[in-house]
């Protein structure tokens, strides 16, 4: 059986002297380490929202200076090949007027030495001729 009399009051008292002692040196330290910890993860937060936003927009300037370049050297690139292009086709059209220029004195020189030929060949025409004939007939004419 339960019976009253003072140690239940000094058990009461005591426990009531422990909860103060408990909620003096353990609850309200935790508490308030527990509390600062959420403010500065708040606090963190923040700072990573900002940081991810400046690093979107550094990303993005660097991005658009990238493109920037890309479209100068893609122009650089396309004058030079135009450049190429034009000197080549410069290069192309020397080169065939020389051919031209060297075939039409080929020719020239091939036609003056067929017309010499021919005028050879007509001058002994009649000796040949002649000869021919004598061997045919097997007498000299």
């Amino acid at each position: 059986m339960i019976t009253m009399d003072i140690t239940l009051v000094i058990q009461i008292i005591n426990m009531f002297v422990l909860m103060f002692l408990l909620n003096g040196v353990l609850y309200k330290p935790v508490k308030k380490i527990l509390k600062e910890r959420s403010e500065k993860l708040q606090g963190m937060q923040v700072d990573i929202s900002e940081s991810e936003t400046k690093a979107r927009t550094r990303q993005e300037e660097v991005d658009a200076k990238m493109a920037k370049a890309s479209g100068r050297a893609k122009a650089a690139l396309d004058s030079a090949r135009a450049e190429a292009q034009a000197a080549g086709d410069a290069k192309l059209a020397e080169i065939k007027s020389e051919a031209e220029s060297s075939k039409a004195k080929q020719l020239v020189e091939i036609k003056s030495q067929i017309d010499e030929a021919k005028k050879g060949l007509q001058a002994n025409l009649d000796g040949f001729a002649s000869e021919m004939a004598g061997k045919i007939l097997g007498r000299s004419l």
